[in-house]
Order: C-alpha cells, then structure tokens, then sequence
C-alpha cells in the first residue's frame, strides 16, 4: 500500500496496489496491521456503509459530534470529489479541506480521523461509495456543516453541475455556527 500525505498530516490517501492481468484484477482493500502502521494506531471498524448516487448528487459534510466516527472512504464503480474538513477547534488546520478525487480507476481511499466533517459530489453518471466508520451512525448525534459556505474555500468542481442535495443537507450550517470538536 502507497500512503500519500495531503495538506492535514492526520488525513491520507491510500493506494493499494492492484495486481491485473488479461482476467481482470485484484486489491487488498483493508489489511489491518498495514492499515494500523498506515495511521500509527489501531482503528476498530464498526460498520460498513455503502451508498450508489448519480452524477451531481452531493451528500454531506456531515459529522457525529458526541459519537465522532473515523472513516476509510472509497468509491469501487465511477468517480467523486471527496471532501473533508477539519472540525477540531484546537487544530492548526481548522476550517481547512482536503479535497481528492476517488474513484474506480485510481482506487485510492481516503482516511479521515474523527474530528472531521465529511461529504463528496458525484462527478461520473453513478457511484458507489463505500467507507468503514470505526463508530455506528448515531442520526440524533449527526450534524451539517454548510458544503459551500464560503469560510471553507472549497473549490467543488461543479462545472455546470447543479448540485442535488438531500433536506438535511440543505439545512446544513456554516462553519462559524456549527457546534466543533474540543
């Protein structure tokens, strides 16, 4: 497995190496003790989640105040743009977002520790999004922080694209207003 760091030092892309031949091909998409070495801890996963959505669906960025999920994000049919921001008030990287492209032709993951906000835009016609969370879904614990307020910077590639966003999403909260991590 490749780790590459990205602008938040506690968020990785990780990339496995996929063995292929004229039959199709083969990964190992999560291997505890390497992804333990990866990260520089153990992570327990509690729950798999997998999500199909369709081009400019965005969902998200959601997080779990009380219950904060750490997750290992990938997409294994089409391609999103991946966003996470971190929410931990004492972090020098406050406010700020990791954006990366995943998809099923670079087959990387994303790791994203508790403390961040998480949420992608379908760039291909489908997608299907999977991701481990090492805490179960607590609906009366999830929050929204607001996908384009413009205290986060995030540069979505919509193109053109009008996002579709669920309810809750559109109630989402900026930043300046949405209850943060100690």
């Amino acid at each position: 497995m490749n780790v590459i760091p990205t602008s938040i030092p506690d968020v990785l892309i990780m990339e496995p190496r996929v063995f292929g031949d004229a039959r199709g091909f083969f990964l190992e998409s999560f291997n505890a003790r390497a992804f333990s070495a990866a990260v520089g801890r153990d992570v327990n996963f509690v729950q798999d989640n997998h999500s199909r959505s369709q081009r400019g669906v965005l969902r998200g960025l959601h997080y779990q105040l009380h219950k904060p999920q750490a997750k290992l994000v990938r997409v294994t049919r089409g391609s999103v743009c991946d966003v996470a921001v971190d929410l931990r008030r004492g972090s020098s990287y406050f406010g700020q977002a990791v954006v990366v492209e995943l998809s099923e032709e670079n087959n990387r993951q994303l790791w994203l520790p508790e403390g961040f906000a998480h949420g992608f835009l379908v760039l291909s016609e489908s997608a299907d999004f999977l991701y481990k969370a090492s805490d179960f879904y607590a609906p009366d614990d999830e929050r929204c922080l607001l996908w384009n307020d413009p205290a986060l910077n995030i540069e979505w590639p919509l193109e053109g694209l009008v996002p579709q966003l669920s309810a809750k999403d559109l109630l989402g909260k900026p930043l300046a207003e949405c209850e943060v991590f100690a």
